[in-house]
């Protein structure tokens, strides 16, 4: 199953262009939707996932018209949002068996169901406590039991590794990495190592305008030999950015990295440095806002 979208677009009543033209090929396996806040994905999300209308532009998933047979989308769609309310004093158990029902799962599966979905998220010690006294990561995997109800072929998470420590972040990883084999996962995401180590498409996103859709590999492969680093004084930054196209500053040890791009050896001390995805991001981030 693909997900295709073409020429979709949106504007709000204030008149911000959330969506320009998106067109998209999204196939099973995990995909990354990268860009930074703001950008657009959360518009696009939730135009996928039916909660808003486009104004112009088709999508369809199989085939489902995903922008006029909702109903149907809905049956095979599960939606992990930025954020989500729960109970404060109901369990997990019970949470999600009350969503199970609302799922349409019949009585005389769901508990198996629910069980099976709390073990799958490694929360099944955890099913008795309230999903409101969870940790962060514990909400987030609970998130991903929740939209796996009912065996969707669509999956979508918006920003799910967003204040997740490292050890919470990686049992996600492996979660998500897992559901992707079968299905098609739409990460969103404004972090950059979400989509290196999980996804082996990607899409960026700025100012609602796709900057690049396709392998994280052939992005890298495009800025191969073409960025440089070195290490200068914080006063110097904005010396090099009017000489040089910096695409990426960080700091390291108190003083600033910086990454620029050229075709060629600059000279004045740098270094060839090994392109990142973030490198990639950075410089497509750079292009579309000198436009």
């Amino acid at each position: 199953m693909q997900l295709t979208i073409r020429n979709l677009n949106k504007t709000y009543p204030n008149g911000v262009r959330a969506l320009h033209d998106v067109s998209l090929d999204i196939p099973t396996g995990m995909y990354g939707l990268l860009g930074p806040n703001g950008a657009g994905k959360s518009t696009l999300m939730r135009t996928i996932a039916t909660l808003q209308d486009a104004d112009s532009g088709t999508a369809t998933l199989g085939d489902i018209d995903v922008l006029k047979d909702k109903d149907a989308v809905r049956r095979t769609l599960g939606y992990l949002p930025q954020e989500f309310g729960v109970y404060p004093r109901i369990s997990a158990f019970e949470m999600l068996d009350h969503l199970a029902v609302l799922k349409g799962i019949p009585g005389n599966s769901r508990k198996e169901v629910v069980n099976a979905l709390l073990q799958r998220v490694n929360l099944w010690e955890h099913r008795k406590k309230s999903v409101a006294s969870y940790s962060g990561g514990m909400r987030q995997r609970f998130g991903i039991a929740q939209a796996l109800l009912g065996d969707p072929k669509l999956i979508i998470v918006d920003e799910p590794t967003a204040g997740l420590d490292p050890g919470e972040r990686n049992r996600f990883y492996n979660l998500l990495s897992e559901i992707g084999e079968n299905v098609i996962v739409i990460l969103s995401t404004h972090i950059v190592e979400d989509v290196t180590e999980l996804c082996s498409n990607m899409a960026i996103i700025n100012l609602g305008r796709v900057l690049y859709a396709g392998s994280p590999d052939a992005a890298l492969q495009a800025l191969e030999g073409k960025v440089w680093e070195k290490a200068i004084n914080k006063s110097e930054i904005d010396d090099y950015q009017h000489r040089y196209r910096v695409i990426s500053s960080k700091l390291v040890a108190g003083r600033p990295i910086i990454h620029i791009l050229s075709d060629d050896n600059p000279g004045d001390g740098f270094e060839a440095a090994e392109a990142s995805l973030e490198d990639v991001f950075f410089d497509r981030i750079y292009r579309s806002e000198q436009d």
